[in-house]
C-alpha cells in the first residue's frame, strides 16, 4: 500500500517505519566496521550475550503465547504479549549495539559440518532480523490503526519470521557461547 492512500497520521508513521527500518541495519553494519569504543560500564559487558539469549527466548514464549491467545480470541492478552515482545526486542537492539560497540566480535570455533550449520543459521538469522523490523512495525501500525484485516494479512508473515529470528538468536548464542 502506498503512503498516498493512508491518512495523514498513518503516513507519518509509515515514513518513520521506513526510516527506522533502513537506519537500524545500516547502523549495525557500520558498527562492525568501527573500532571498539573504550568505555567502562558498571557491569561486565560479557554478560550481555546471555541477556540477549534470554530476551530472545522470552520473545519466543511471548510470540507463541500471543498466537495461542489470538486463536482463543483473547485480544487483550494477545496485545499485551505482542507489545511486551516489541519492547523486549527494542531493549535487545540497544543492548546488542552496546555490546558490539564495546567488544570485538567472537569468532566461531566449531569445525566440520557443524561450522556450516552454524553459519547457515547465523546468516539466515541476520538477514531475517534486518527484514523483520519493517514487518513488525507495519503489523503494529495496522493493529493500532484498527485495520485488522490488513493486520491479520501481514501478521501471517510477521509472526513466523519473528519467531524464527528469536529462536535462531538463542541457537546462535548456544552454539557460539563456548568461544566467548
Amino acid at each position: 500500500m502506498s503512503s498516498k492512500n493512508l491518512p495523514v497520521n498513518e503516513q507519518f508513521w509509515a515514513k518513520l517505519i521506513v526510516i527506522v527500518s533502513v537506519t537500524v541495519p545500516v547502523l549495525v553494519a557500520v558498527l562492525f566496521r568501527l573500532p571498539q569504543l573504550d568505555i567502562q560500564l558498571p557491569f561486565d559487558v560479557m554478560l550481555l550475550p546471555k541477556l540477549h539469549a534470554t530476551i530472545n527466548a522470552t520473545v519466543t514464549v511471548l510470540l507463541l503465547s500471543s498466537f495461542y491467545f489470538i486463536k482463543k480470541k483473547q485480544i487483550k492478552a494477545h496485545k499485551i504479549c505482542n507489545i511486551t515482545a516489541l519492547v523486549l526486542s527494542a531493549l535487545f537492539l540497544v543492548s546488542y549495539i552496546t555490546y558490539h560497540a564495546l567488544t570485538e566480535s567472537t569468532k566461531y570455533g566449531g569445525e566440520g559440518v557443524i561450522k556450516y550449520v552454524y553459519y547457515f543459521i547465523l546468516l539466515t538469522h541476520i538477514i531475517l532480523a534486518a527484514l523483520i523490523l519493517p514487518l513488525i512495525l507495519f503489523t503494529f501500525l495496522r493493529a493500532f490503526s484498527g485495520k485488522f484485516t490488513q493486520h491479520r494479512r501481514i501478521a501471517r508473515w510477521t509472526m513466523p519470521l519473528w519467531l524464527y529470528v528469536s529462536v535462531t538468536g538463542v541457537i546462535v548464542y548456544l552454539m557460539i557461547s563456548p568461544y566467548y
